[in-house]
């Protein structure tokens, strides 16, 4: 259901602001929706869903215009949803009314593909995020395969074991001392054993002065071992916007790229129609 919606053309693309009901959590949650210049041609979209890190908001990817010019650059929709101060995009097993899980991967997503001309399928629905957004695009991924074909991390805390007493993970999971299987079973590197190998497009990088970096090189081993394609990039750069600004643009190629087969089908299917 839509609340409000505040449309405003910035350079090509278009932004939304919206308040998405969750009916799991009894509460809006505010989402920015970036469609591409051609938008309402006629024709059917992928999605990126675009999660943001720990203390920002649904606003802060779609500072500068960056992502609204690959939007354009690559005609495709951007979801950004509003992931709460510190939820790590999980159901908690504390707290019943921080149901992220729930929200991203079936309500917003049945609400985006009800209210959007998208390509509803799961080889034309990605998803990444930096920081907390990192772990739970991979974290949602790997939960529900059925949903996202392509998955991404930027300097994500696919591992937040090493970090007990951070980011109010304990506050949503209990202690690790108290509850260390709710710490382990939720944190991404354990999870690996899940992902069918081939199944998914998974990219995911880190700068080399990122303190997630120890943990991301340890995913990719992990992945390697378990030979589960995916590619893994190693750059200069800290925990900040400068680099997730930069190392996104690379994500989204990477998305568009496998998107290829879907924007085909879809085509061809409207062509058929318009022959009819």
């Amino acid at each position: 259901m839509i609340l409000f919606a505040l449309s405003h053309t910035v350079l090509a693309f278009n932004q939304e602001e919206l308040l998405v009901y969750s009916d799991s959590m009894k509460k809006d949650v505010p989402v920015t929706v970036i469609t591409p210049d051609d938008f309402n041609s006629g024709k059917s979209y992928p999605v990126v869903y675009l999660l943001h890190g720990y203390s920002d908001n649904y606003r802060n990817w779609s500072v500068g215009g960056h992502i609204g010019r690959l939007a354009d650059q690559y005609d495709l929709i951007v979801v950004m949803p509003d992931g709460g101060f510190d939820s790590w995009y999980f159901n908690s097993p504390l707290k019943p009314e921080y149901r992220y899980e729930t929200f991203v991967s079936k309500e917003l997503i049945s609400f985006i593909d009800g209210h959007y001309p998208t390509i509803a399928d799961r080889s034309a629905r990605a998803i990444t995020g930096n920081s907390m957004g990192g772990h739970g695009a991979l974290y949602l991924t790997i939960r529900h395969q059925d949903v996202f074909g392509s998955v991404g991390s930027l300097s994500g805390g696919v591992d937040f074991r090493p970090f007990p007493e951070s980011w109010h993970i304990q506050q949503h999971l209990g202690t690790i001392q108290e509850y260390p299987e709710n710490w382990e079973n939720n944190t991404v590197i354990n999870m690996t054993h899940l992902i069918t190998p081939g199944n998914l497009n998974i990219v995911f990088d880190c700068g080399s002065e990122d303190f997630f970096f120890e943990v991301n090189c340890n995913l990719h081993k992990k992945l390697l071992e378990a030979k589960i394609p995916h590619e893994f990039y190693v750059r200069p750069g800290h925990h900040n916007w400068v680099y997730w600004f930069n190392a996104v643009k690379y994500q989204f190629l990477f998305f568009y790229d496998r998107f290829q087969s879907a924007l085909e089908q879809s085509r061809a299917s409207n062509t058929t129609l318009s022959e009819e």
